[in-house]
């Protein structure tokens, strides 16, 4: 039962957002503008342009509510893509010209565009995990613990510290693969 509380949660906030409820983007703002903020500056680097792209992605939000498929995955998951996808077209469009005045090459700046990319994902993927998976991963990854004193420190048995650890590391190896493409907004990568 615990499963079906963000979808329809998600269902009734886009009805909520189609009606032009008020109380219903601050509602999503609260719940998500450090997620929004955090990837874009993930991409970004920069204060000032991930604040824009918060508001630009809240904007396009409130104003195409009905963008969101819920059969394409959580209004969590469409927005995280919405951010990422406005947060490289502004990346494009910053890295045009280097700061060093020399010159960027389309091969460098799309590298770059991938390398943030899949650090993005991998930052939304570890925060949308489920809490025993990111804290076994935490204790492995930070603390430099072996299964057995994650197990220990998480008071679970070694396999179930192991099943964890590997589950975990299977969900951060997809942050190198393309997200489907399927539930982008028509033009969205360009300006908003």
């Amino acid at each position: 039962m615990a499963n079906d509380a963000p979808p329809r949660w998600d269902r009734r906030m886009q009805q909520r957002l189609a009606r032009g409820e008020a109380a219903a983007l601050a509602e999503l703002y609260d719940r998500f503008a450090s997620l929004v903020h955090n990837l874009a500056h993930r991409v970004l680097e920069d204060e000032t342009a991930a604040d824009r792209v918060t508001r630009e992605v809240f904007g396009y939000v409130w104003e195409n509510p009905d963008a969101y498929d819920p059969q394409q995955g959580s209004l969590r998951a469409w927005i995280a893509m919405l951010t990422q996808r406005q947060a490289v077209h502004r990346l494009r469009e910053s890295q045009t010209v280097p700061a060093d005045g020399g010159t960027l090459t389309t091969e460098a700046l799309e590298e770059r565009i991938r390398e943030v990319s899949v650090a993005a994902r991998a930052d939304y993927i570890v925060t949308s995990m489920p809490a025993p998976l990111r804290a076994a991963l935490e204790l492995a990854y930070f603390d430099r613990r072996d299964y057995r004193e994650a197990a220990a420190a998480l008071g679970v048995t070694e396999d179930e510290a192991r099943r964890r650890l590997r589950l975990g590391l299977q969900l951060l190896s997809t942050a190198h693969v393309q997200p489907p493409r399927a539930i982008s907004p028509p033009g969205y990568g360009r300006a908003l």
